[in-house]
């Protein structure tokens, strides 16, 4: 069996938000990504937060052809090809999530090969995992914060994950005072505790915009609040910071989801600077790469858990290891891929049962992203 065709399509998608009294348009781009084989086998990949025109240019250019000809089965030989290929000197951006991109499809290739759920591929450790539901965002005014948590908890979830920070070092010229923007955070985890009681769990994600100065101001003032971790609280997951701000709170820290290769999360686990590490087989290299991130965390007996969206392709590893952990059932993500693909498992009472169908057990609807792909791209602008 040998790759005769690599493809990528760049899209950027409108998503209504039309919850609790709000009607909020919004977009989200990806990259998908296909690879066909000589016997007719085609495999689905995908990478997101990013630029999707400059992936598809990757694929399209640089990395499809360095494909051709090549046994889809031999992942790992794959995996270091590209890696040699995309980033020698870079590391990390925009050629980590190239590889995780192809080396989803390629994992999806090969579960359809097989005929095996690439949960099963990567060990079958469990058939359900369990889900938080992402659903507090910054556009949210605080008494439709409220509204929404008690609205999500209603529909199953006990699991429940809000923004913080509101990207404020991104947003330092409006200008924005950090010391206000964190004061209001506060408030706003009040106002959610309050709202969902004592038994729900709660976490909040800062999506790296903080400095450890405001991000230890936060934690400390959130802390009776009962949180269950603190998502990317600091820029750059600034391994030095994030292991000095996990020494000043009680609140265990999370974060990884937007790192590339698997030695930025070996930093992090020996310098001590995480409670919990959150690989995301869409961004950090594919699964080739985060079953060995996966391996490194059981190492250090620190759990895994998903962060940074796409829970679909994602539950599939949390599904597949001893210690897999959460998946993130992000509602903007969430209403995005189901324009995209059909067969999309749907979470019963915060759990999502994994698929038996070989591969990734869900497939793009050709017709529908056709059609996507007529939009103008985000330039930029489709990380929400």
């Amino acid at each position: 069996m040998k790759i005769v065709r690599v493809s990528a399509t760049p899209l950027n998608i409108p998503v209504t938000i039309d919850v609790v009294g709000l009607n909020k348009q919004t977009s989200l781009s990806l990259c998908l990504t296909e690879i066909e084989t000589d016997t007719g086998l085609v495999g689905h990949g995908m990478t997101a937060i990013t630029e999707e025109e400059i992936i598809a240019a990757a694929v399209r250019e640089v990395a499809g052809p360095a494909l051709i000809g090549e046994d889809p089965m031999a992942t790992e030989r794959l995996w270091e090809k590209l890696y040699w290929l995309l980033s020698p000197r870079g590391q990390t951006g925009y050629a980590s999530h190239t590889i995780a991109a192809l080396d989803i499809a390629l994992w999806d290739l090969k579960g359809k090969a097989l005929g095996q759920p690439l949960w099963r591929l990567f060990g079958g450790a469990r058939a359900k995992v369990p889900v938080y539901a992402t659903f507090g965002f910054g556009f949210f005014e605080r008494d439709q914060l409220a509204d929404a948590a008690r609205l999500w908890v209603s529909q199953g979830f006990d699991r429940l994950k809000m923004t913080v920070g509101n990207h404020a070092l991104a947003r330092r010229d409006e200008p924005r005072p950090l010391d206000e923007v964190i004061a209001e955070d506060v408030r706003r985890v009040a106002a959610v505790r309050e709202a969902v009681g004592p038994d729900v769990k709660l976490y909040v994600d800062a999506n790296c915009g903080l400095d450890l100065f405001h991000a230890t101001e936060l934690a400390h003032r959130i802390e009776p609040y009962g949180i269950s971790f603190f998502e990317e609280p600091l820029t750059q997951n600034d391994v030095r910071q994030m292991a000095q701000l996990r020494a000043r709170t009680r609140i265990p820290l999370a974060c990884g989801q937007n790192e590339g290769l698997a030695f930025r999360f070996r930093d992090l686990l020996v310098n001590q600077a995480a409670d919990v590490l959150q690989p995301n087989v869409t961004i950090s290299g594919g699964y080739s790469q985060c079953l060995k991130i996966a391996g490194m965390a059981a190492a250090f007996n620190t759990p895994i858990d998903n962060g940074g969206a796409w829970p679909f392709h994602n539950m599939h590893l949390h599904a597949g290891v001893s210690n897999g952990g959460l998946v993130e059932y992000h509602y903007v993500a969430v209403q995005m891929l189901k324009q995209i693909f059909d067969g999309l498992p749907v979470p019963e009472k915060g759990w999502l049962t994994l698929p038996e169908a070989p591969g990734l057990g869900f497939t793009p609807n050709a017709e529908r992203v056709r059609e996507l792909a007529k939009l103008p791209t985000s330039h930029g602008k489709g990380k929400a």
